[in-house]
């Protein structure tokens, strides 16, 4: 391939779309966290408004607010020159300029990054009279055609595959799919191409439009029967041109790359953590390529000498070589959510952007080989003709020779004539296939106008409604088989041979479901016949989703599209208890972060019902369950500690539970659909059964781990009583993380000596401040754990407790128990400061030390406290608030024996101060004596408490009573009325309520009330006190 090169480098165009708030977040009371100017766009971090971000891009488009809808269906800017960014306005500034690289004989590519539900369908593909890029770019090429076919003849060439899992699928194939999909091949002219891949001609928009319609078709079926998520796969549409200018004898050809690539979510985690399995994954392999060698030809652009880049790590980066950093002038769309729930995708797609538009391409002018051998072969006609003659003219009769010549000259004629007429005889195909589709198409919309039927209703928007099974009259049998004449075939995990049963009489279709299948209609379990309704909701097996829409005459003038994929899933939270509509709004406002977790609860959910059904066809005996961390749990201070997702894995034979992370579970469940396909395709080809079990070795099995303590609840033990040096005996209960109580553990807090003896009652302090710069020696005891439902469940567990207190940087774990429902723990810890300063103060005041039940598995070791970092004494005491006086300082000698000299004199004064107040004080005592007789009188002075020590009774009596009225209010706070309450359980719930409403006033009153009260005698005591002394 000759090619001429273009002057200087081409930097990556990149725009970014900020598109309007979706259905979910508006009815959340989302706030909008990015603004624009210009071409800058500034990002504010929700949960701190001081923390924002800028970035600047070759294009920005606001479409988030602004616009309205016209009477052809088209969003416009509400007035005239407004900022609202339409699809013509993307278009002219990207669209525009691809088409002109193109026709200059440029490749070109346009890249589509963001998260799934960020706007890169809509980009790219459009909706309804809303076109994109794409269908716009066919339409202004073809026109182009037309408008210049006087001196150039041009050719189209379309194809369109998909990238899953490291796999190339065409999806314009008519044949079967190959196993492993399509291989990737390389050539030094060519660079990476696919093997096998079906290239179209074309000579129309409309002939693209069918095309890109049949491919889309293709990616919805193979999605739904390989059970794949379309969101983690890319898209790519291939358009090939080649002009071809007669009187310059001049050919270019160019391609046309456009990549809708998958979904860049950015997994939340609690932290960075290692699975075992994660490399073992290809589903993410393509976009985490893609990122590293967007990261490298950035590198590369700022001189970086001797970078790797590594194109050939992935699929996906292999064909996009030319187009980032080679021979391609490249364009990328980056689309954002404006959400506060959004916040860490949109600003991960930022980012990646930014990296991405410092890449330099070196784009040429490309000519086509294949003109050149024509050239070629029309320029060595010219040759052999010329000899010819020659050879007649010279009158030489070399019959022979001549004889050669001719059948060389008549070969390469045929040559020629078959390398010009493969263009008419393959655009003859693809007319013939363009008629086929047709009419399939006419028959089908003459289909809906007559039957009901139910449509496919996708995660991917531009998959939604590409199925359509029609409902004709009689009784049809849904499900895997196709042998009757009278079934509907759908596939798709957790179907049956014979799913359900679809009736259609008297205008009326019913649905019945077969024993065993699952079938869910508008969010709730279907067992019976049920009539349906136009526009019903029906989810089959794991997560087939259908929307069902009724005759003609039921349609009306009804706007299927609000019930998209986000409608079945918030439907399906609805009925689990999870209201994400009108009822979320309040929270949403002050703690956006929460609602974000619960819309990936909504989200997971699909994945971990097919996530359980693959372990059931597997023969895997594993249960999956979403559960929410921390959703009722609290930190040492008692602030709301951050929530997250997590899946509880749940072996059913041996017991054994795991804890994974959202990030962890999706990278299984890609890997256990590999499994599960591979089970598939062997079941298929060799006919096996599950008693065969489709068994993997277990280091590389996704649903199996090593055991490991899980953290099944904590309890928080106050204390504020080791401030007054006051003994503090409680029964806490131990949450889980969504509330359930897992335990009550009995601990307690003993103030104590230096050498462990509890302190009496006459040390109580009064004051808290009293014990600034002194020592304070305190025992924690864990005395029992009663109840514990982690081995009332399984007998062969145990338990441990963990805890950390004040500045100990290291968890301190109590020894594990075994196989007991109420283990005696007895464990003992004695801390000391040496100096107290206030900051240790203020902690005992304010904060508690978080007891954490940890559960323990047969196979599993225990947890060790780690000691290293910790200083202890000789008799196990361990030392906590090291910092000692801040006032220390170093002096030097010489103003030590200063101050030294200072102090002794002023010992020597106090001692004589001393002395003489000795004698005062034996002098006083003696007329008090004299003047105070009678030995009732003399008893009842040293019988008299002294007032600090009632008080300091009476306030550890209002503390015990007050730690009481605490686990009532903890009591109220859970007691909620069951889901499945009636008129008559919500009444009784109502008076169960206002009981504990009663006791808890009734208890808070008593204990304020007694306080009062021995605070009223200790004064009166004290004022009689002063009125004898007076």
């Amino acid at each position: 391939m000759r090619a001429k090169e273009a002057p200087g480098k081409d930097c990556v165009k990149v725009a970014v779309r900020v598109r309007p708030f979706i259905k979910r977040e508006r009815d959340a009371g989302s706030q909008c966290i990015i603004t624009m100017t210009s071409t800058s766009i500034i990002i504010q971090d929700p949960r701190d408004c001081q923390n924002r971000r800028a970035f600047c891009f070759d294009y920005a488009y606001w479409s988030h607010n602004c616009f309205a809808r016209d009477h052809s269906g088209l969003y416009v800017a509400e007035e005239l020159g407004g900022r609202y960014a339409d699809q013509n306005s993307v278009f002219q500034d990207l669209g525009e300029g691809i088409l002109e690289n193109a026709l200059q004989g440029y490749n070109a590519t346009l890249l589509a990054y963001g998260q799934t539900g960020s706007g890169k369908s809509y980009s790219m593909m459009g909706y309804g009279p809303n076109k994109g890029l794409v269908p716009k770019l066919c339409d202004r090429l073809f026109e182009t055609i037309r408008e210049n076919q006087e001196n150039r003849q041009c050719q189209v060439f379309f194809s369109m595959l998909e990238i899953y899992n490291e796999q190339v699928v065409d999806l314009l194939s008519r044949g079967t799919r190959p196993p492993g999909g399509l291989r990737v091949r390389e050539e030094m002219q060519r660079g990476f191409y696919v093997e096998g891949l079906r290239t179209i001609p074309c000579e129309s928009a409309p002939q693209v439009e069918q095309l890109m319609e049949q491919g889309t078709r293709t990616r919805t079926t193979a999605a739904t029967h390989m059970n794949a998520n379309s969101s983690r796969s890319h898209m790519l549409i291939i358009l090939q041109l080649k002009q071809i200018f007669s009187k310059e004898s001049i050919t270019k050809q160019s391609n046309i790359n456009l990549v809708d690539l998958a979904g860049s979510e950015r997994q939340r985690s609690s932290g960075s953590e290692a699975d075992r399995l994660k490399e073992g994954t290809a589903i993410n392999l393509s976009l985490t390529t893609l990122g590293n060698v967007i990261s490298a030809l950035a590198d590369v652009a700022l001189g970086k000498k001797g970078v790797h880049i590594p194109y050939r790590d992935s699929v996906l980066t292999k064909l996009l070589q030319s187009a980032l950093g080679g021979n391609s002038r490249t364009v990328m769309i980056a689309t954002l959510s404006p959400a506060d729930i959004c916040y860490e995708e949109s600003l991960s797609t930022l980012r990646y952007a930014e990296r991405a538009k410092r890449i330099q391409n070196r784009a040429v002018v490309n000519e086509s080989p294949t003109e050149r051998l024509v050239k070629e072969l029309k320029a060595e006609n010219a040759r052999l003709l010329q000899r010819l003659s020659r050879m007649g003219q010279e009158g030489r009769r070399a019959s022979d020779e001549t004889k050669e010549l001719r059948q060389l000259l008549t070969h390469n004629e045929l040559q020629i004539r078959a390398i010009q007429s493969l263009w008419e005889q393959h655009l003859q195909e693809a007319l013939k296939d363009w008629e086929q589709q047709y009419a399939n198409i006419t028959q089908e919309r003459r289909m809906m106008q007559m039957h009901p039927y139910i449509l496919n209703i996708n995660e991917d928007a531009q998959l939604s409604g590409v199925v359509k099974l029609f409902i004709q009259e009689g009784e049809w049998d849904v499900g895997l088989s196709d042998s009757s004449p009278r079934s509907i075939t759908i596939k798709g995990l957790g179907i049956q041979e014979r799913h359900a049963v679809l009736k259609n009489e008297q205008r009326r279709v019913t649905l019945t479901p077969t024993a065993g299948s699952k079938v869910i209609l508008n969010g709730n379990t279907v067992c019976q016949t049920t009539e349906l309704q136009h526009l019903d909701r029906l989810i089959l097996g794991s997560n087939s989703t259908y929307l069902f829409i009724g005759y003609p005459s039921e349609r009306g003038a009804d706007d299927w599209s609000r019930y998209d994929y986000d409608y079945f899933q918030s439907e399906l939270a609805a009925a689990e208890g999870i209201h994400l509509g009108e009822t979320g709004a309040g929270f949403s406002q002050t703690d956006p972060s929460l609602l974000a977790v619960f819309y990936d609860y909504v989200k997971l959910m699909p994945m971990v019902a097919e996530a359980n059904q693959m372990s059931q066809e597997l023969n895997k005996e594993v249960e999956f369950k979403l559960e929410i961390k921390n959703l009722v749990l609290s930190d040492s201070k008692g602030h709301d500690l951050q929530k997250d997702i997590v899946v509880r894995v749940a072996s059913k034979g041996d017991k054994q539970v795991w804890i994974w992370s959202k990030t962890k579970f999706v990278n299984r469940k890609f890997l256990m659909e590999d499994v599960y396909q591979q089970f598939q395709a062997k079941q298929s080809g060799e006919k096996v059964h599950l008693e065969s079990n489709f068994a993997l070795p277990r280091d590389k099995d996704p649903f199996w781990d090593p055991v490991e303590p899980l953290l099944l609840g904590t309890a928080h033990l106050w204390l504020q009583s080791l401030a007054f040096r006051i003994s503090l005996e409680e029964q806490l209960e131990v949450l889980g993380s969504e509330g359930t109580e897992e335990a009550i553990l009995q601990a307690q807090l003993v103030p104590c000596t230096s050498t462990g003896l509890p302190l009496g009652e006459d040390d109580i302090l009064i004051d808290p401040s009293e014990v600034l710069g002194r020592r304070l020696d305190f025992q924690l005891v864990l005395a029992q754990c009663c109840g514990v439902r982690w081995i009332r469940d399984a007998r062969n567990r145990g338990i441990q407790i963990g805890f950390r207190l004040f500045d100990c940087s290291q968890p301190i774990f109590t020894p594990a128990v075994w196989h007991n429902i109420n283990p005696l723990l007895d464990h003992r810890v004695h801390f000391a400061s040496l100096h107290t300063s206030q900051h240790l103060l203020d902690y005992l005041q304010s904060s508690a030390v978080v007891l954490e039940l940890w559960g323990l598995q047969e196979g599993c070791c225990p947890l060790s406290s780690s000691l290293e970092s910790v200083r202890m004494t000789g008799e196990g005491i361990f030392i906590i608030d090291e910092s000692g006086p801040s006032e220390a300082a170093v002096v030097d000698s010489a103003e030590l024996s200063c101050c030294v000299r200072a102090l002794q004199q002023d010992l020597e004064e106090l001692k004589s101060v001393n002395a003489s107040l000795r004698k005062e004080n034996h002098s006083l005592r003696e007329q008090l004596h004299t003047s105070r007789t009678g030995a009732d009188a003399t008893r009842g002075w040293l019988l008299r408490p002294s007032c600090d020590a009632e008080f300091a009774r009476a306030l550890k009596v209002f503390y015990h009573s007050m730690t009481s009225i605490k686990g009532q209010l903890q009591r109220l706070r859970r007691h909620k009325p069951s889901e499945e309450s009636d008129l008559l359980g919500l009444r009784l719930f109502v008076d169960e309520q206002n009981r504990l409403l009663r006791d808890f006033s009734e208890q808070l009153e008593q204990s304020v009330s007694t306080l009062k009260q021995d605070v009223a005698a200790i004064v009166r005591r004290k004022r009689e006190r002063s009125g004898v002394w007076s």
